[in-house]
């Protein structure tokens, strides 16, 4: 940092993440490789919605649109949130909730030792994204190899082992784009499905003759791999986290088990059950953002430059907001809580994300009479950067 930069409390930067405790103590932490991590549920919106402070554009690589800003992100986020909207993501509840409860009476046969992540809950994110994209079957299993290799190179914190892992991701999208290409070249009519539809789809560009153009190839690859391999793993680690916790607490079990039966008639009342045990084991905890010039932030001054994390799971258990973040309260903590993000970037699957979240919980309750967790094997936690599990082993019947 610039010696023309000084900070405003007593002179000192953030506290170290080492020694940091509850968020409202400390709402701005330094980490090692020098990012400030934002914490407290105030800062954290006010980091999320003002991007022209602190901007998406943090990353070395496109990523549409997560990577932008302003009008740019506008004009992309518009093409997937139309592939998004309601109206095409609520008509896909049945085939979510036939995949889930195919997976779980799966999981219950084979019982009565199961681990969640693994056995059940990639199953039904590799399953559920391929028949939404309109993707081949016989993918799954690479699919599912992929997740198992992607959570092996973040935590090997090796640099040339995620992008070898990337590459691997982007061959598969490109393969499945190219064949669509290919049916379009020989006047095939293609699959009614979002790959198709991002392939005919175009964005609004200024400079584009009548002011739209087709998505390249580059920006086609962005969207489809921001919506199947970061969420192929987090679709799973969620039910992970909601299956754990019901697994932990008898008495919720039961009564989720009880409006499981009747999941039509609760649907409000399951997904805040969902929201609030994300919200209280968040698995998602950082988004980078950089700052534009130099700003406040609790108390300290912000260089221009400053690699800024949004920390949501410490946001999400600001004990000056939710009290005792520990206490699952779904209906009192609904407005505050941000799992899914907040500002022009909140996460636009979220009725997607939460459909297979829930229904990954609603069927395995259905499928069983109780779910406990396994005394002999205790879950075991990510690593940093990560929230989630790496595994989580129940018993169930």
């Amino acid at each position: 940092m610039t010696e023309d930069h000084t900070y405003l409390r007593g002179g000192l930067p953030p506290t170290a993440a080492s020694v940091a405790d509850v968020p409202g103590t400390c709402p701005v932490v330094h980490l090692p490789d020098g990012t400030w991590a934002v914490r407290t549920h105030a800062e954290v919106l006010r980091v999320a919605t003002t991007p022209e402070v602190f901007s998406s554009a943090a990353r070395r690589h496109l990523h549409v649109p997560n990577a932008m800003d302003g009008e740019e992100h506008r004009r992309f986020r518009a093409i997937v949130d139309r592939h998004l909207d309601d109206s095409r993501i609520l008509p896909l509840a049945p085939m979510i909730t036939a995949v889930a409860d195919h997976a779980a009476r799966e999981v219950v046969a084979g019982g009565p030792r199961a681990e969640v992540l693994h056995d059940y809950g990639r199953h039904i994110a590799v399953r559920v994204q391929s028949r939404w994209l309109g993707w081949p079957a016989d993918l799954e299993q690479e699919l599912l190899d992929w997740i198992d290799d992607n959570f092996a190179a973040t935590r090997s914190g090796e640099p040339a082992r995620n992008a070898e892992v990337a590459e691997h991701f982007d061959r598969i999208v490109r393969t499945i784009v190219q064949a669509r290409r290919d049916l379009l070249a020989t006047g095939e009519p293609l699959p009614l499905d979002p790959t198709s539809g991002l392939l005919l789809d175009a964005v609004e560009d200024p400079a584009a003759p009548g002011g739209r153009r087709p998505l390249t190839e580059p920006e086609l690859v962005s969207i489809l791999r921001n919506w199947t391999a970061g969420d192929l793993g987090s679709i799973a680690a969620s039910i992970g986290v909601v299956v754990r916790h019901v697994a932990a607490t008898p008495d919720l079990q039961d009564r989720l088990r009880d409006l499981a039966r009747n999941e039509g008639e609760h649907l409000d009342e399951l997904d805040a059950a969902v929201d609030e045990m994300l919200r209280i084991d968040d698995p998602f905890p950082y988004n980078r953002r950089v700052a534009r010039s130099a700003s406040e932030l609790a108390g300290h001054v912000v260089p221009e430059g400053t690699q800024v994390a949004i920390n949501w799971t410490a946001a999400n258990r600001d004990e000056r907001v939710f009290g005792d973040p520990d206490v699952y309260r779904p209906q009192e903590n609904r407005a505050s809580n941000i799992v899914y993000g907040a500002g022009p970037h909140i996460c636009p699957g979220r009725v997607l994300s939460t459909l297979q979240i829930r229904s990954g919980l609603t069927a395995l309750l259905r499928a069983s009479t109780e779910i406990r967790l396994d005394p002999e094997r205790a879950a075991v936690r990510d690593p940093h950067p990560s929230r989630g599990f790496e595994n989580v082993p129940v018993l169930v019947r």
